[in-house]
């Protein structure tokens, strides 16, 4: 098979999809790798580690999306790329369709056969390819939400974890997963308060006693969340449904009623935000104020930290790559019911139930197209 890796365009994505040892193995195993000029530089992967490795370096992403049967990326493409698509192509990347209706179209326009990683199912359950950018989520949301404290950010001027005499800040969590105890570790390591609100009563259980009673759990329900937003200082939103919008559990009203400088990050912000006052922001333009609050709602914010974040990412992604190149696309997903999981699109069909219903369109299973 022939992979393309192109460069991301998406604002300061600075992630790769495939690293040097990954082109070294499909190389070895008779695939054809194609990246294109410059796209692992910001991950510290110079292109001459690429060629060493066996890839083909391309100057221009318009002969490498030409070329490639599959193109591995990290971030969902954007308008420019849309001219790139056709019937047939292969596209295997992040792509948090739900709040996505022009980019879902555009797929379903030119039969793309769209996998999206966030919707792959691990064999024992759960979502292995969006796990570890949910770590490096959860624990950049508390590194972030500390910065924005600051004065200058336009917080209020508080340090995290406190100093003798000074109480330190309170910290919300919403919802419960990858992104919240990760965010409940790095916050409970730097001294804040940290109250992590869920509302599965097995699942605070759980982090009750992972966090040894160090972390305050709520039972989330909209009086709860009401009362602990407006005390809190740094307010996290983790709440995840797979492929889903996220639900809105912080209304415009709660926001009003936050202290002055009190500081929000939506992590879930990629798929439409759990926050009623959030919208995507860019790592170039990464906040804004609104009802006094700070607001930094950054769409791909493991793209802060890429050398980590790309290592993390194709650690988990490359078995997945190998099953689509060594198979080709049917075979693999007929293989793997987790894979099968992970088409959005195929044929010109929305092959994701929770994206069509999102977006109120037409949905075909799978199974019913191969």
């Amino acid at each position: 098979m022939i992979i393309g890796v192109p460069k991301e365009l998406k604002d300061h994505e600075t992630r790769v999809g495939l690293v040097p040892a990954g082109v070294g193995e499909l190389v070895s195993f008779g695939h054809t790798v194609l990246v294109e000029t410059g796209a692992g530089q910001a991950s510290f992967f110079d292109d001459e580690e690429y060629r060493n490795a066996g890839a083909t370096i391309v100057p221009a992403a318009k002969e490498l999306w030409a070329k490639a049967e599959m193109i591995v990326k990290v971030k969902e493409p954007i308008e420019p790329e849309y001219r790139f698509f056709r019937p047939g192509l292969v596209l295997f990347t992040y792509l948090h369709l739900a709040p996505l209706p022009d980019l879902t179209e555009e797929l379903l326009q030119h039969q793309v056969t769209a996998v999206a990683y966030e919707t792959v199912e691990g064999h024992g359950g759960g979502l292995p390819l969006l796990e570890p950018m949910s770590e490096v989520a959860g624990r950049l949301a508390v590194q972030v939400g500390a910065q924005y404290l600051e004065r200058r950010y336009g917080g209020r001027g508080m340090l995290l974890g406190g100093v003798p005499g000074v109480p330190p800040a309170r910290v919300l969590v919403l919802g419960g997963g990858i992104v919240g105890t990760n965010s409940a570790k790095m916050a409970t390591g730097m001294g804040a308060v940290v109250t992590i609100a869920d509302r599965s009563a097995a699942r605070l259980r759980q982090i009750d006693d992972l966090f040894g009673g160090r972390v305050l759990t709520l039972a989330a329900n909209p009086s709860t969340i009401a009362e602990a937003v407006a005390e809190a200082d740094l307010l996290i939103g983790a709440v995840l449904i797979p492929g889903a919008s996220a639900p809105k559990i912080v209304s415009t009203d709660m926001v009003r009623r936050m202290k002055r400088g009190a500081v929000i990050v939506d992590v879930a912000i990629d798929q439409g935000g759990c926050i009623e006052t959030a919208h995507p922001t860019t790592h170039t333009h990464p906040s804004y104020v609104l009802h006094d609050v700070v607001h930094y709602c950054v769409t791909n914010m493991p793209a802060a930290v890429p050398r980590t974040s790309t290592l993390a990412l194709t650690n988990v992604t490359f078995a997945y790559v190998r099953q689509l190149a060594d198979h080709g696309f049917a075979e693999a997903v007929r293989r793997d019911a987790g894979l099968h999981a992970g088409v959005n699109t195929y044929q010109g069909a929305l092959t994701y139930e929770a994206v069509a219903a999102a977006q109120k369109r037409p949905y075909r299973a799978l199974s019913e197209l191969l």
